[in-house]
């Protein structure tokens, strides 16, 4: 009861046991209400006064009383504030956790990602957090993050079993509770710098991952800090999930990049130079722009000296794309084992042939292989065989173009191959283009449906006597990329030049070579 100064003026017996009885000043939220009503000044849209009597929240309604005075009825909602408050912060523990699965996947850096988990579980769930990885040999990668600074990682040697359910969680296992760790056992490692205070409660929970663990959380919070509720322990728990998924997820990506990355280097054409006198150049454009191999491929395998021929290969694997690349692979991996025979070329696209017919692909290729041979005065003998490949082009110093008469069966779709080989000699300044029918076939021109085709690729060519190789590649390679319509598709697109340098012996020889260098036929 609070009479008309707003004085406390009797008491029922429950609200005695929630006030102090020599007091007669009521709590100031209902001294506020109290003063409010009698001026008629409640809102009553507001819903009624609410505060605290000691550690309960109580609201408070009015009826009137004798003598001016009101008779303030309390009613104890401290259940239904606390239940409020759990779906409140059950919700912002939902949001930050859905956050943080968003910001993580965001990044398929595995470093990255464990930076960004640790320093969310300082923004979120403690002042320090230990973030530790599988280790790598005998080295795990540590994170520290402690909260408001850089976050800090490092690889370094560590024993999980210093900290109380850290070798556990790195296997795997549920963690332990947080009140079964004594915060005096925690080593220095796993204390970041600059951690204020000793050390008051610890929480280690494992890091889920696809199949296996992704690692493992430690959770610090110093002595002025309060101790992890149950409630804090399932949402650590439910934080570290998340962070496991991501990080193995990333890790994940890691590895199969460095395997697409080591597969591709084998698949992907060799760079090219200068062999035992000979200069070499290649150009490779796969079919979709987005993608790194495809179903062309050159090769260029040296002689263990220069008295030895250099053997070198072009073809193209009917198909496009990751399918035909692997074919790719799988033929230049049988010339390479056939080197021993490379002086053979029929030999060898037989029994390349019988390879690819004995193999689960439908898919068949054609060649042009080339055995290349400096000699001592200075020109470059050159022995071509095709197999249903286009003929290789010899651009003169001059500037002549000539073909060479070169056929033969492609390899993988008939049970005989054959072939016929020619010979020619190139002078300083000569060079033999070896190239894939995506340069001719290339559609396009002013109406959009005409190929770029040979007598075109031959006048260009007519254009580059005496050019480099480097020069001359890249040249053709322009020129068909030029005569695409945008945006239309294509062939995969391979060039390769073997050139005469123009230094290679004497001006007379030279001559000789490059104007009586016509090809012959040998097999």
């Amino acid at each position: 009861m609070l009479d008309s100064r707003g004085r406390i003026a009797g008491r029922n017996r429950a609200a005695r046991r929630l006030t102090a009885s020599a007091s007669d000043v009521p709590p100031s939220w209902l001294a506020e209400a109290h003063r409010r009503h009698v001026a008629d000044a409640l809102d009553p849209t507001a819903g009624p006064p609410a505060g605290l009597l000691g550690d309960r929240s109580f609201e408070a309604r009015p009826s009137p009383a004798g003598d001016g005075g009101v008779a303030w009825w309390l009613f104890d909602r401290t259940d239904l504030v606390r239940a409020h408050e759990t779906v409140l912060e059950t919700r912002r523990r939902a949001d930050a956790t859905s956050g943080l699965f968003s910001t993580l996947l965001s990044s398929l850096n595995v470093p990255r990602c464990a930076e960004v988990a640790a320093r969310m579980a300082t923004d979120h769930l403690a002042e320090a957090a230990v973030l530790i990885t599988p280790p790598a040999g005998h080295r795990y990668a540590v994170t520290h993050a402690l909260r408001g600074r850089r976050v800090v990682q490092e690889t370094r040697q560590i024993d999980p079993l210093t900290v109380p359910g850290l070798d556990e969680a790195l296997r795997g296992f549920p963690p332990v509770p947080a009140r079964w760790i004594n915060p005096d056992a925690i080593p220095a490692w796993a204390i970041p710098d600059g951690f204020s205070g000793p050390v008051g409660s610890v929480l280690v929970t494992p890091l889920p991952g696809h199949g296996v663990p992704a690692g493992a959380l430690i959770l610090l919070r110093s002595d002025t800090e309060k101790g992890f509720s149950p409630e804090e322990e399932v949402f650590a728990r439910l934080f570290a999930s998340r962070a496991g998924t991501a990080l193995s997820a990333a890790r994940l990506y890691s590895e199969q990049t460095s395997i697409t990355g080591t597969l591709m280097r084998e698949l992907l054409p060799p760079p090219l130079s200068r062999v035992h006198g000979v200069d070499y150049a290649g150009r490779y454009r796969t079919a979709m722009d987005h993608e790194r191999v495809g179903g062309d491929f050159y090769d260029v395998h040296p002689g263990p000296d220069e008295s030895a021929e250099t053997f070198v290969a072009l073809g193209d694997v009917a198909g496009k794309g990751l399918d035909a690349a692997v074919l790719t692979g799988k033929i230049r991996n049988t010339l390479h084992a056939l080197l021993p025979l490379a002086s053979d070329h029929l030999r060898v696209l037989r029994m390349l042939n019988s390879a690819l017919l004995t193999s689960h692909h439908a898919r068949f290729a054609t060649l042009v292989l080339a055995s290349v041979k400096r000699q001592d005065d200075g020109s470059v003998r050159l022995r071509l065989t095709s197999a249903g490949h286009l003929p290789p082009l010899v651009v003169r110093a001059d500037g002549r173009v000539e073909e060479m008469p070169t056929q033969g069966t492609l390899v993988g779709a008939l049970p005989k191959v054959t072939a016929r080989t020619v010979e020619t000699v190139l002078g300083p300044g000569d060079t033999c283009l070896l190239y894939t029918d995506g340069i001719t076939e290339a559609r396009g021109g002013p109406l959009g449906d005409q190929l770029f085709g040979e007598d075109r690729l031959r006048q260009a060519l007519e254009g580059c006597g005496g050019m480099p190789g480097e020069a001359m590649v890249e040249h053709v390679q322009m020129l068909a990329g030029q005569w695409l319509e945008p945006g239309s598709g294509h062939d995969d697109m391979a060039v390769v030049a073997v050139t005469a340098p123009r230094n290679g012996g004497p001006a007379g020889d030279g001559a000789s070579a490059g104007a009586g260098g016509r090809a012959r036929r040998t097999a």
